[in-house]
């Protein structure tokens, strides 16, 4: 017989090999700053890596933070994880350390990963390359002049546009190229990038690992080997997570699987309601039969999500005071917590864009985004039908 694998909600518990000495089932909040030796011969093997210990936190030398990053890698099916204070912080040290040769971003992406990678890493020297997930045709052109790294969201934000992790990978391999997903929509509930391919994870923590709205921070999954140039970065950067956020983050992760599952569920809901709706225009979500990246999410996901964008039918105004009125969809940035909350792209994640980008994009003024939470999908529905209604 074959080794047995551990399901994903034992792995998000059990995930760490920590253990408390005084019987805690949990590694408690270690906010040492740093950690003394009983002599200069031992803490050596731990300054030199001969031996695994604490020693500074800002290093990321600390329990709290080994026990998080242990989870967050067998979540991921890794062999590392480094977690770090913000997702964009965890990008920023995988794009210094690996996309020094170029970077490619392929499809829609986050607002402030867009911005780093057009406005703040050209300063460092470092080429940057933003493609459409319909411009495929040039990759291997960018990938032969150079790149090395590769980056993409799926299901991208917000379009929810799908990305061929497997064929990707393929393609940027044949170069000697990484492959990084930023897996934060989908969770690794729903789909895990390395199992397809990639090279590396990255989440913004903030969102679904974190599932209450009460922390920020990101994380880095990978091999070892692809990951420790990373760890200098994280360290000099000063991007370490804090004990206290490594330990609510790793509460949270207890509950993931059942969280994200019924956050599955509620949205398949919502997006089937709102697709016979004659007020909205399109719906955007990869659970829907006539979506287009439908069968590809069959084939990658092992759930569609929680995050879905609908298209009002009418102009940009039309789709604010659809925002406005809405009860207990909460209107704000960010996503993947208990609560639900709806946000006009065009005001907040892609503000920063030009209209004539997001045009490009497929980013239309009358579209919003919806972060479905843990509510009841009839409550929801209603919500929104009440709200399309004014």
């Amino acid at each position: 017989m074959g080794k047995h694998v551990q399901g994903l909600s034992t792995r998000a518990i059990h995930g760490t090999t920590l253990k408390d000495a005084h019987g805690s089932p949990h590694v408690p909040i270690y906010n040492t700053t740093t950690f003394a030796f009983p002599s200069t011969a031992e803490l050596l093997d731990v300054v030199d890596g001969r031996k695994a210990g604490s020693l500074y936190t800002r290093y990321g030398l600390n329990p709290s933070i080994f026990a998080l990053e242990e989870t967050l890698a067998a979540l991921e099916s890794a062999e590392a994880a480094w977690a770090f204070c913000s997702g964009m912080a965890a990008e920023t040290a995988l794009f210094l350390t690996h996309g020094r040769d170029g970077v490619v971003c392929i499809g829609d992406a986050y607002g402030g990963t867009l911005e780093l990678l057009s406005a703040q890493l050209p300063l460092l020297g470092i080429k940057t390359h933003c493609i459409l997930g319909n411009e495929l045709g040039k990759l291997d052109a960018l990938l032969a002049d150079g790149a090395r790294l590769v980056f993409f969201e799926t299901p991208t934000n917000p379009t929810l546009e799908l990305i061929d992790i497997r064929a990707i990978s393929l393609v940027a391999h044949k170069y000697g190229a990484k492959v990084a997903v930023d897996n934060t929509f989908a969770s690794p509930v729903n789909q895990r990038p390395l199992e397809l391919g990639a090279d590396f994870v990255v989440h913004s923590a903030t969102k679904y690992l974190g599932g209450h709205s009460d922390l920020t921070a990101g994380a880095l999954m990978g091999r070892k080997d692809d990951l420790m140039p990373v760890w200098n970065w994280r360290k000099n950067l000063g991007s370490m997570i804090a004990p206290e956020t490594a330990s609510l983050l790793s509460r949270s992760l207890r509950t993931l699987v059942v969280r994200v599952r019924q956050q599955n569920t509620a949205a398949q809901a919502v997006a089937e309601a709102m697709n016979k709706h004659p007020k909205i225009a399109r719906v955007y979500y990869p659970g829907l039969a006539d979506f287009p990246g439908h069968a590809l999410a069959q084939e990658q996901m092992h759930g569609f999500g929680g995050m879905l964008s609908i298209e009002v039918r009418g102009t940009g105004a039309d789709a604010t005071r659809v925002a406005d009125a809405l009860r207990l969809f909460a209107l704000a940035p960010s996503l993947g917590g208990a609560e639900s909350l709806v946000t006009q792209p065009c005001t907040t994640t892609h503000h920063g864009l030009t209209p004539e980008e997001r045009q490009r994009r497929g980013i239309s003024d009358a579209m919003l985004r919806l972060s479905v939470g843990l509510e009841d999908a009839a409550d929801l529905i209603a919500d929104l039908e009440q709200a399309l209604s004014t």
